[in-house]
C-alpha cells in the first residue's frame, strides 16, 4: 500500500488541484478525474471498483475510522495526510468528515441494452434534481439513466450527494444528442410534457426498450424530443397546480413506467 505523505503549506499544488475540480465541471472533464467526499460516498465507490487517483485525509479522521480508510489506500495510487483548516480549503462541505478521495471517472458507456427501461434528462440544470432523479430510479429498478450534455454534470459534488451514491451505482449515458442515442439504440421514447392534449400517462402499457423523457426545469423539453418520441404524455393534476417540480414528475413517472 502507498505510504501517506503530509501536506502543511497552503501553498501545495494539491489543494489548488482539487478545489478546481470540486468547482469546475470542464476541469472534471479536461483531468478525467472527480471528487468523493465523505466516508459513506467513498465507501459506495470503494464498493463499486472505483479506483481513486488520491486519497486526502486528515489524521483524526483516519484514526477515527483506520479500518475503513485502510480499504480506500489499498485502491489509491498516491495518499495524503492535510491539516484540518487545510482540508477545509478544499471541503465541498459545512460540515467535513475529513475524507476526500479523488477518483478516476467511469469510461464513457454508449452500449446499451435495449431489453431495459429508461430515464433520460435533456437540459436537466439543477444538479440537486439530477441526483434525485437518480435515486428514485434505482430505488424503482430503472435500469439506467440517459443524460444529455448540457444536463448538469453528474459528478459533480451536489449531484454525487444528492444521489445518495447511486450516481456511481447506476448506469449513466451521456450524449450529445439524446434523440439520436436513443434512435439509435432501438429505443421507444415517451416525452413527459405539461400540455392537457397528451395521452395521460397512467393509461401507457410501457414495455422493455421504452424511455421516458424528462426536460428543463423551466422551460420542459425541446421541439425536438418532443417532435421525435412515440407519443407525449402528461401526469393528470388536481388543484391549481399547472405543472411539477422535474424530480417529481420524473419520480412519478418512473412509477408508472415499472408498476
Amino acid at each position: 500500500m502507498p505510504e501517506f505523505i503530509e501536506i502543511t503549506s497552503k501553498d501545495n499544488p494539491l489543494i489548488k488541484f482539487v478545489s478546481n475540480l470540486q468547482s469546475s465541471s470542464k476541469y472534471r472533464i479536461k483531468e478525467g478525474l472527480f471528487v468523493l467526499e465523505g466516508l459513506r460516498i467513498c465507501d459506495d465507490a470503494y464498493q463499486n471498483n472505483i479506483k481513486f487517483d488520491k486519497l486526502i485525509v486528515t489524521k483524526d479522521a483516519y484514526n477515527k475510522h483506520k479500518n475503513i480508510i485502510d480499504n480506500f489506500v489499498s485502491i489509491s495510487k498516491n495518499c495524503y495526510f492535510l491539516r484540518e483548516d487545510l482540508f477545509k480549503k478544499i471541503s465541498d462541505t459545512n460540515s467535513p468528515q475529513g475524507i476526500i478521495a479523488v477518483a478516476n471517472k467511469p469510461q464513457k458507456n454508449n452500449n446499451i441494452l435495449n431489453n431495459g427501461r429508461f430515464i433520460a434528462l435533456e437540459n436537466i440544470a439543477d444538479p440537486s434534481n439530477l441526483g434525485a432523479i437518480a435515486r428514485t430510479a434505482e430505488a424503482l429498478g430503472i435500469d439506467g439513466i440517459i443524460v444529455s450534455s448540457d444536463c448538469s454534470d453528474p459528478y459533480s459534488p451536489k449531484c454525487l450527494r444528492s444521489s445518495m451514491g447511486t450516481l456511481l451505482r447506476l448506469p449513466i449515458y451521456i450524449t450529445d444528442n439524446i434523440m439520436e442515442y436513443i434512435r439509435n439504440n432501438k429505443l421507444r421514447a415517451f416525452a413527459c410534457v405539461v400540455e392537457k392534449d397528451a395521452t395521460d400517462i397512467s393509461t401507457v402499457k410501457f414495455s422493455d426498450g421504452d424511455v421516458i423523457l424528462i426536460g428543463n426545469e423551466a422551460n420542459g423539453l425541446s421541439e425536438e424530443a418532443k417532435l421525435n418520441s412515440f407519443d407525449c404524455l402528461t401526469i393528470s393534476m388536481k388543484g391549481k397546480a399547472e405543472s411539477l417540480n422535474a424530480a417529481a414528475a420524473a419520480a412519478i413517472a418512473m412509477w408508472e413506467m415499472v408498476r
